[in-house]
């Protein structure tokens, strides 16, 4: 493996629903192993460092059959639903075997090295918390598993269920839960405190290792001991001495060290994740400010160490949240997506994100539904993900700026502004997430050398130059008067 760079940029693809797309498109059946050239050339054209694939892993026979049962829920994202569009959660693993639907492991191998060839990585799930109900440790290895009575069925018939072990007994067990919501019914909870489980786990994901380049690790935050205990007092032992994750991580990077590790994680615990070794975790406090255009709040996250921010994954939606087109709307999608691509930190996109898909699909269905394409969006996006791959995103040195009031209506409390800086030049950004004109002062006395000459300032967005001096830019900032949404992403280059 080759290192993953600093601020990595991963596309998310929900596997199943892409080749089922791409089979309909090409009126032939389209797995990892014969996607056409053309599709994976436009895959290198968006410029992002890797392809996550999400949902590659087998799907679970049982999951399929209880996501059968839900078919009237599944028809508000696709009205034409058929039985053979639930295919079942891809979070219900059945075994972490590449699923023969796409091509199984030699098609995994052949599409992880079309990726290579165009300089990106492959992303693969890993699920800890659980697995499906028929997976095979729940017959052969139930000391893995969350153990519970017969009389938990009846006082907690959402969170038990009974199976039979590998001799035909009877057994009671848990399923995968977090400890604020019922149980998933596809799911069988793993025990985290268990050192066989962990075993287990640690040679799962380094098979895993062998066939991709990372792992976007599923609710991440409930294999801690505190989370686990919270949720599981009174059904397993004493925490053990170490972390799960303290124990896993450390062992893959020695056999992989270039081997990416992302959280996804909630309850502002990032930081405690961040500390047992993973690479990048989600911002999910950034996505629902952003979301809930809280944007003092959201620039006031914005303010907390650089070393913390540089391992966190922004994004505006992914395959658990709300499209961004729907939940934002376009036009607060554009400054939205600027941040997002422009602040320290790893980038998460979705497939569907560029061209306004506007239909959150459940994970549980294979198809989606015609969405008319927003080429306008689309260029958007390829325009501004081009300037990102400038190194100075990469090794250059962010500043948060202030915005001080431009004119006495109070509007550049909308205005979001920050820099990079490196020894080859400067790139300033100013965001508008509100509805209305904006204007402001941006202060940059952390660039004191630009009161040395005057600048001419590129403005990637639309192309606009301006000239201006960089006395007055030092002393008492630059005025800025963006339309709503609007964006300034500005070069300095010396007049």
């Amino acid at each position: 493996m080759t290192p993953w760079p600093k601020k990595p940029f991963v596309y998310q693809i929900n596997t199943w629903v892409w080749l089922d797309s791409l089979s309909r498109a090409y009126n032939w059946p389209v797995t990892l192993e014969n996607i056409p050239e053309k599709v994976l050339d436009e895959l290198s054209s968006y410029n992002v460092d890797a392809i996550w694939l999400m949902g590659i892993w087998h799907r679970s026979p049982a999951a399929r059959q209880s996501a059968l049962k839900y078919a009237a829920q599944y028809k508000p994202a696709l009205p034409d639903l058929t039985y053979e569009d639930i295919v079942g959660s891809p979070y219900a693993i059945g075994s972490y075997q590449p699923d023969e639907h796409f091509g199984g492991r030699h098609g995994l191998a052949i599409f992880r090295q079309k990726l290579r060839e165009r300089g990106m990585k492959l992303l693969l799930d890993f699920v800890p918390n659980h697995v499906a109900i028929d997976h095979a440790w729940v017959k052969v290895h139930p000391d893995y598993m969350v153990l519970g009575a017969p009389k938990d069925l009846e006082k907690r018939p959402d969170d038990f269920f009974t199976t039979h072990d590998f001799s035909g007994k009877i057994i009671t067990l848990a399923h995968g839960k977090d400890p604020y919501f019922p149980g998933w019914i596809d799911t069988a909870q793993v025990n985290a405190y268990s050192m066989g489980l962990r075993r287990a786990h640690l040679n799962t994901l380094l098979d895993i290792a062998s066939q991709c380049d990372g792992v976007r690790c599923d609710m991440a935050m409930l294999m801690l001991n505190e989370v686990f205990d919270r949720t599981w007092h009174g059904y397993v032992g004493a925490a053990p001495e170490t972390e799960y994750w303290s124990d896993i991580i450390p062992e893959v990077k020695n056999s992989y060290p270039d081997f990416l590790f992302m959280a996804e994680v909630y309850w502002d615990m990032e930081a405690r994740l961040q500390s047992l070794g993973f690479d990048f975790c989600y911002d999910k406090r950034l996505y629902d400010r952003l979301r809930d255009n809280q944007i003092g709040e959201a620039r006031a996250h914005l303010i907390a160490p650089i070393g913390f921010q540089q391992k966190l994954v922004r994004f505006i939606e992914n395959h658990d949240e709300q499209r961004a087109a729907d939940t934002l709307g376009v036009d607060q999608a554009y400054p939205a997506a600027v941040l997002v691509c422009t602040l320290p930190g790893a980038v998460l996109l979705h497939d569907g994100q560029f061209v306004g898909r506007r239909v959150k699909l459940p994970v549980q269905i294979g198809r989606q539904p015609h969405e008319p394409t927003n080429e306008a969006l689309k260029a958007f996006y390829l325009l501004l993900l081009r300037e990102t791959r400038d190194p100075i995103y990469q090794t250059g040195e962010w500043t948060l700026f202030d915005v001080v009031q431009g004119k006495t209506n109070g509007s550049h409390h909308n205005l979001i502004a920050y820099g990079w800086r490196d020894t080859t030049g400067h790139r300033l950004i100013v965001v508008n997430l509100s509805h209305a004109h904006a204007q402001g002062h941006v202060q940059m006395r952390n660039w004191p050398e630009i009161g040395d000459r005057n600048w001419h300032l590129h403005d990637v967005p639309n192309g606009d130059r301006y000239l201006r001096k960089g006395e007055l830019m030092e002393n008492y900032g630059l005025y800025v008067d963006l339309r709503p949404y609007q964006s300034h992403i500005f070069h300095f280059e010396p007049a």
